[in-house]
């Protein structure tokens, strides 16, 4: 996890006018997410894959489109006017998808928590992967909830320009998501 670029992402995709309120619940709603996201995959992932017959790669693909997607209404700027109860649903529904999933919890993490299941011999391993997942959270929750202070000290253009770069940086990782995925399952199914 990285909580300082995945703020940085978050505060390109609300609005200029959040309030500290907001971002807090923002901040608090898209742990929850990946807390949550967290247990689901560490109980459950493998299970859920194998019956659904996904491959990890083809989540990487869908990610990277859902990425890409978002990647190219932050280059664009392209911001529709919203009234303020629209606008407060709109922080809830972007603190879940897709600062929380797929931004914060991506395939990534996905892949990462299935591998330390896979090598954790008793409960204490499972314990430490939960602890150590849990902190890195908490360091994601307080370093988004306060990113305001950084809106506010860049300023609206800079904010902009922010956000065109961030779109750019997400596009790429976008491309590189699809590309990984599609190169993993092209082998997968070349080889079979």
């Amino acid at each position: 996890m990285d909580p300082i670029g995945i703020s940085a992402i978050a505060l390109s995709l609300l609005s200029t006018n959040i309030t500290k309120t907001q971002i807090s619940q923002v901040a608090f709603k898209s742990t929850l997410t990946i807390i949550i996201a967290f247990f689901v995959v560490l109980i459950s992932g493998e299970f859920i894959l194998k019956v659904f017959g996904i491959d990890e790669n083809s989540l990487k693909v869908m990610g990277g489109i859902i990425l890409i997607l978002m990647a190219i209404s932050m280059v664009n700027g392209v911001k529709k006017e919203k009234t303020n109860n629209e606008e407060k649903e709109d922080y809830s529904e972007l603190a879940i998808i897709p600062i929380g999933i797929p931004i914060a919890f991506g395939t990534g993490l996905f892949t990462t928590i299935i591998i330390f299941k896979h090598q954790a011999n008793t409960f204490v391993d499972l314990f430490s992967i939960s602890l150590a997942f849990c902190l890195n959270a908490l360091v994601f929750y307080f370093v988004l909830k306060n990113s305001i202070y950084i809106k506010k000290y860049l300023g609206i253009t800079g904010q902009n320009i922010i956000t065109k770069l961030m779109g750019l940086i997400v596009g790429a990782i976008a491309v590189q998501f699809i590309i990984s995925g599609i190169v993993h399952l092209a082998k997968g199914y070349m080889g079979a």
